[in-house]
């Protein structure tokens, strides 16, 4: 792989050991840097992590998890990465609407998707990254959720994604960051947040009487379920954080 002379989709569906030394360098800095801000800002640390960082042999896993704020992202990504994992978060693909942005994705290892479409292009390059033993991360929710009391359309493509690469999902949840940033202002403020793993879910753990397309649609749900769950518990464990 070159630096500049490979297109974005060339990174898509590249392995990520295989991209050049330069981009794999600069990110573990990036890493680094976003991970030490990120602790000292939220104090993070993800509980029952072992759960997260159980290895299926040969095969990546996609991780979901519930979306209350961008700041998440950093803690998720870098505790993943600083986990052993090659992390390929799947993102809007309107957010690389320029061409630097684009580029810069798909350096880190970006997969974009067009929403509200069977995006076929992201499912495969998705579907590869599992195969050769990468992860996958996606946020359902696909939008900042600022409340319990709003009920998101959950994007179940993860599921999917799932099913073609024959990969188990690890739900995550988070809580406390959606009040990192007081209504009206931009500036994030330091806050103790948390974030937890749980148990891995596999299609195969579906009831054995359900059709196909059935035993889809419970892995979706019974995996939201999962993160959901934690959510709660997280939110009843420290009560007015969301």
């Amino acid at each position: 792989m070159r630096l500049f002379k490979q297109t974005p989709e060339d990174y898509y569906n590249a392995p990520y050991a295989e991209f050049p030394a330069l981009i794999r360098g600069t990110v573990f800095v990036v890493m680094g840097i976003l991970w030490v801000f990120s602790k000292l800002m939220w104090r993070w640390k993800v509980e029952d992590a072992d759960l997260l960082f159980e290895r299926q042999e040969g095969r990546g896993s996609v991780v979901i998890c519930n979306h209350t704020s961008m700041a998440e992202l950093l803690a998720v990504e870098t505790a993943l990465f600083f986990g052993g994992r090659r992390i390929r978060p799947i993102f809007k693909s309107e957010f690389a609407k320029t061409k630097i942005v684009r580029w810069a994705f798909s350096r880190v290892g970006g997969i974009p998707v067009e929403r509200g479409t069977a995006d076929m292009k992201c499912l495969r390059a998705a579907q590869h990254a599992l195969q050769r033993g990468e992860d996958v991360l996606i946020f359902p929710e696909g939008t900042r959720i600022r409340s319990r009391e709003i009920k998101p359309e959950v994007h179940g493509g993860f599921a999917l994604i799932a099913q073609m690469g024959k990969a188990p999902v690890n739900p995550l949840a988070i809580c406390g960051w959606s009040d990192i940033t007081p209504k009206g202002k931009k500036l994030m403020r330091p806050k103790k947040c948390w974030i937890r793993a749980g148990k891995a879910i596999s299609l195969s753990d579906a009831p054995a009487e359900l059709k196909r397309k059935e035993r889809l649609a419970w892995f979706e749900s019974e995996a939201m379920s999962r993160v959901y769950a934690m959510r709660d518990d997280l939110c009843a464990e420290h009560p007015g954080r969301f």
